[in-house]
């Protein structure tokens, strides 16, 4: 698996923090899934718009309820199968998915630090795996870490973890900005475009 500075830098960070990233990195995946719903009519691809959603308000709302098993339940459903599609998006779907529930299970058990590196972990794989995909092999992680699609991942995730890391305590406006930033521009960590 590809390492990264970053995921010991995350250990310095509280776990506010660490949900942050995660939801951060979730919004830019969140696109490849709502792709592959489109595509296939596999289905809700508001689904995960609407848990991550949830967890957002978590992060701004002081005492937003949120039953996170029942949000478990719901995702764990709607995660498709790779051996149902013919088609490379369900990877990405399915790297998706294991992102927002990465990021569940961290509100569920309140442990945060595993799973941020977990979810950053899930992003960077969906960058490698369409970049070996497209070159038709197996990279080496030498080659991987000059490719520069995931040197571009790893920098946004970097750019996250320093506006994170320069707050002294929760930062609401910060989380809200971050929020709708990556909302917005509706890319995706490998570049699928869907705006809501």
């Amino acid at each position: 698996m590809l390492r990264n500075p970053i995921h010991l830098r995350l250990e310095k960070l509280e776990s506010w923090q660490h949900v942050t990233f995660m939801a951060c990195l979730c919004e830019r995946m969140a696109p490849n899934y709502r792709e592959f719903c489109q595509q296939t009519g596999f289905g809700d691809g508001q689904l995960y718009r609407r848990i991550l959603d949830l967890l957002w308000e978590t992060l701004v709302v002081k005492d937003a309820k949120v039953n996170f098993d029942s949000q478990l339940e719901k995702l764990e459903e709607a995660i498709p199968s790779a051996e149902d599609y013919d088609l490379y998006g369900v990877y990405p779907a399915i790297d998706a998915c294991v992102a927002l529930s990465e990021l569940l299970h961290s509100r569920l058990s309140g442990e945060t630090l595993t799973h941020a590196i977990a979810v950053s972990e899930a992003s960077i794989t969906t960058v490698a795996m369409l970049e070996m995909t497209q070159a038709g092999r197996e990279m080496t992680e030498e080659e991987l870490k000059v490719n520069p699609a995931v040197e571009e991942e790893w920098d946004i995730q970097w750019e996250i973890f320093r506006l994170l890391a320069a707050c002294e305590e929760r930062d609401i406006e910060l989380i809200k900005g971050l929020r709708s930033d990556l909302r917005e521009s509706g890319i995706s960590n490998i570049g699928i475009n869907f705006q809501q």
